[in-house]
């Protein structure tokens, strides 16, 4: 399962992932900031990422384009770098399901 975390997320998430996510970026890692939705797109599915946002426009996208990539959506509002590391680990089995399927594109994930 390879993240690329968007920049709505702090880069330091990408270290805190690091041992259950090896080989995540954030888009800053990549060369990506400030780059557009589409551009995210096309990087995460030619290198094998999921794409981890808040942006709704992440998961517009699922609906209209299916995978690849994958886009994980975070519907946490506002929570510190630490407490969303701590929900997606504590989801890692459900998301690791999720990467195996593959005829999943959109996977929503709550506090």
């Amino acid at each position: 399962m390879r993240l690329l975390l968007d920049e709505n997320l702090s880069p330091r998430l990408a270290q805190r992932l690091a041992e259950a996510f090896p080989d995540s970026r954030h888009v800053d890692d990549v060369g990506l900031h400030g780059r557009s939705d589409a551009e995210l797109w096309k990087f995460a599915g030619e290198h094998g990422y999921a794409i981890v946002s808040k942006d709704n426009d992440f998961r517009q996208l699922s609906f209209l384009r299916g995978a690849p990539p994958k886009v994980v959506w975070l519907h946490v509002g506002n929570a510190t770098s630490r407490e969303i590391a701590a929900i997606i680990l504590a989801r890692r089995d459900r998301m690791q399901n999720f990467f195996d399927d593959p005829e999943s594109a959109l996977l929503i994930v709550e506090p």
